[in-house]
């Protein structure tokens, strides 16, 4: 007779994201899967907020110093609050390095992102 070995499960790393809610189209969400989702595209709704995102999210390796991009037509200050509002959103992370702050898009971001607005179609 063998014995089967336990794994042990894999817990998400500190400050990981969880994907949030499924898609659109798979059921009804729940109160809190809504809340979830409207504080995300809430945080999108704002041209700077969007443009802010995408500079992060398409710059090279992932991830961008506040002081590349802070071109958005705005003073710093105002970056900074547009910055911190998608940090709140969960759709972004950042880290201090010396003077500057690094921002990053969690890959689960982007991968919850694109199922919550994925077709899943209908079980069979």
């Amino acid at each position: 007779m063998s014995n089967p070995k336990v794994l042990p499960l894999i817990a998400p790393e500190p400050g990981a994201v969880v994907p949030c809610c499924p898609s659109l189209t798979e059921r009804p969400f729940t109160a809190e899967e809504a809340e979830t989702a409207a504080r995300m595209f809430k945080a999108l709704g704002d041209p700077v907020r969007l443009r802010l995102f995408s500079a992060v999210a398409s710059h090279e390796g992932g991830e961008a110093c506040v002081c590349d991009i802070s071109d958005v037509g705005v003073s710093q200050p105002t970056v900074s609050h547009h910055l911190k509002k998608l940090k709140d959103a969960g759709l972004l992370t950042s880290e201090r390095r010396g003077t500057w702050v690094y921002y990053r898009v969690e890959p689960s971001v982007l991968a919850s992102m694109g199922k919550l607005l994925s077709f899943a179609p209908a079980a069979a």
